[in-house]
């Protein structure tokens, strides 16, 4: 069974929350929500993204908001424990964000700035 996110863990801005709900709207009825992942690379060691999933895994962690789900497994969690989901900007550079990464050494220093990484 999944077990939930805590604020501490995760945490998603208004329009971070409104954005993803209404990406969740133009999915199909059988995406159980969006699952944030890491891969290696990025200037913190680790890139972050997010897709569409249909699978609830019993070891995945959610984070539960009124019309969606953000899911996570045990080994992304590690990487963006305390991190904050946010969707700035409008048009053609409107972005999410993920803020407060905790840098695991070298690269540029600036991952996880309203910036992101330069």
């Amino acid at each position: 069974m999944s077990t939930a996110l805590t604020d501490a863990e995760l945490t998603l801005t208004p329009p971070a929350q409104g954005k993803m709900a209404e990406l969740m709207g133009q999915v199909e009825d059988n995406i159980e929500g969006i699952r944030v992942f890491a891969t290696p690379g990025g200037c913190s060691g680790v890139s972050f993204g997010m897709t569409f999933t249909d699978q609830l895994n019993d070891d995945d962690h959610v984070r539960a908001y009124d019309d969606l789900k953000v899911i996570v497994d045990p080994a992304t969690l590690e990487h963006i424990r305390g991190v904050e989901i946010d969707f700035v900007g409008d048009g053609a550079d409107a972005r999410f964000v993920f803020n407060n990464l905790q840098p695991t050494g070298g690269g540029c220093g600036t991952c996880g700035s309203q910036g992101g990484c330069s």
